[in-house]
């Protein structure tokens, strides 16, 4: 199984969007879906429930054959 890694500025953003390592880790490993984005990298999509609304948690990493490197993770309303 790869390792997720995540650099230090997604981790300062994702704690400051409210985005718990675990939710990142699981969108990554288990994804809705995942779609290209830009310069090769990939989108891990994951859909969840907070306060009663469905949210989209959005997750850029780039990978390799060892890891998953996460560069950002944010969240939009659904």
């Amino acid at each position: 199984m790869k390792k997720v890694e995540i650099i230090p500025i997604a981790q300062q953003k994702a704690k400051r969007r409210g985005i718990q390592k675990e939710e990142i880790e699981d969108a990554v490993v288990n994804p809705a879906q995942i779609v290209d984005g830009y310069g090769g990298r990939k989108v891990a999509h994951k859909k969840f429930f907070r306060d009663s609304k469905e949210y989209l948690l959005r997750v850029v990493y780039e990978e390799t054959e060892e890891n998953y490197t996460v560069v950002t993770a944010y969240i939009i309303c659904k």
